[in-house]
């Protein structure tokens, strides 16, 4: 049995499927989208090392599957007992799963200068700005 967590809105669950399970979703979801690979059904011995490069092959399943798709069939949202997908602004594609921040700091203490320096150094916070939240306007 995999236990899968999945973290979405800033909720986590976790699901416990068996790798017959994930075999039976592949089998369904490759009538409906385009599907990666899937690791062999067939293990030669049941060793950590085989059994860990099994749930990596699964777990780089779902996350091809999620990366490159626009639209997840219910199906697969089912498998991880999603039930609602938030939607994101136009720009973005609605009804993708994604990954986005679960925390964001407004300021770094360790690189940006104290608020009371007389002079900010404008290249550091930029540079940041721009790398970590381009979407807001700047000060």
């Amino acid at each position: 049995v995999f236990k899968i967590e999945v973290l979405m809105s800033g909720r986590k669950h976790f699901v416990e499927k068996r790798y017959s399970e994930f075999h039976a979703l592949h089998k369904k979801l490759k009538k409906f989208i385009r599907t990666p690979e899937i690791p062999s059904k067939h293990v030669r011995n049941w060793v950590p090392k085989v059994l860990e490069q099994r749930r990596q092959g699964l777990e780089l399943y779902l996350q091809t599957v999620i990366l490159e798709n626009e639209e997840l069939p219910k199906i697969f949202l089912d498998f991880l007992n999603v039930r609602h997908v938030p939607t994101l602004p136009k720009a973005e594609s609605c009804g993708k799963l994604s990954h986005q921040p679960v925390l964001l700091f407004l300021r770094d203490p360790y690189v940006l200068p104290k608020a009371n320096d007389d002079f900010p150094n404008v290249v550091i916070e930029g540079i940041l700005h721009g790398i970590f939240y381009p979407h807001l306007l700047p000060r």
